[in-house]
């Protein structure tokens, strides 16, 4: 099994960059910082672990369909902690 989750760009312009991520249990999607303000939207119910680049770990529920936002800059890895597949959408804003 491939440790990293699948990304699927679906749509990207100058304004906007819609991403599909598709994880297996225990997938991450690798440590990375989001250059642009983001919109996360679960497809599936699921757990994450997010963790920070000093080790922090923040532990969440995903609902499909309940949305959350991100100012740019985060740094962090996204990690399936469920025991199901779990898929987001995440609509990064490149410019207004």
């Amino acid at each position: 099994m491939t440790t990293t989750a699948r990304a699927t760009v679906q749509h990207e312009d100058d304004r906007l960059r819609v991403t599909r991520w598709d994880f297996d249990p225990g997938q991450s999607t690798g440590r990375h910082v989001h250059e642009y303000d983001y919109v996360v939207v679960p497809v599936t119910d699921g757990r994450t672990d997010v963790i920070t680049p000093d080790g922090t770990v923040t532990s969440s529920q995903l609902r499909a369909g309940e949305s959350y936002a991100r100012e740019a800059g985060a740094e962090h890895e996204v990690v399936n902690a469920g025991s199901l597949p779990l898929s987001f959408v995440e609509v990064e804003v490149k410019r207004v």
